[in-house]
């Protein structure tokens, strides 16, 4: 998925790697928009990904990745009901028959 390594934990997408070139190297944080303020608020690093605003992005390049990272890790471990999003699967398209 965009090159970059994805952690599952219990069947749901909870964090994203990625070692590209911005805005693709840092960590995503794979969320709803509803819990936005509360990790924003709990972490001021991270900002909405400028892609993918419904994530959580948290750049290589700020001041303290690595202790911010860790935090988000040890949330993800710890189940935090903010992160984590199911796969919602493909939709099996319909063919309709032209009579």
């Amino acid at each position: 998925m965009f090159g970059g390594k994805a952690a599952y934990l219990d069947g749901k997408l909870m964090l994203y790697f990625a070692a590209k070139e911005e805005p693709w190297r840092g960590l995503l944080v794979c969320t709803s928009r509803e819990h936005h303020p509360s990790l924003c608020g709990e972490f001021p690093e991270l900002s909405p990904h400028p892609i993918l605003g419904k994530w959580l992005y948290l750049p290589e390049s700020a001041e303290h990745f690595e202790a911010t990272g860790l935090l988000l890790v040890s949330l993800a471990k710890e189940r935090d009901r903010r992160l984590g999003v199911s796969s919602q699967g493909k939709k099996r398209r319909i063919r309709r028959e032209a009579f």
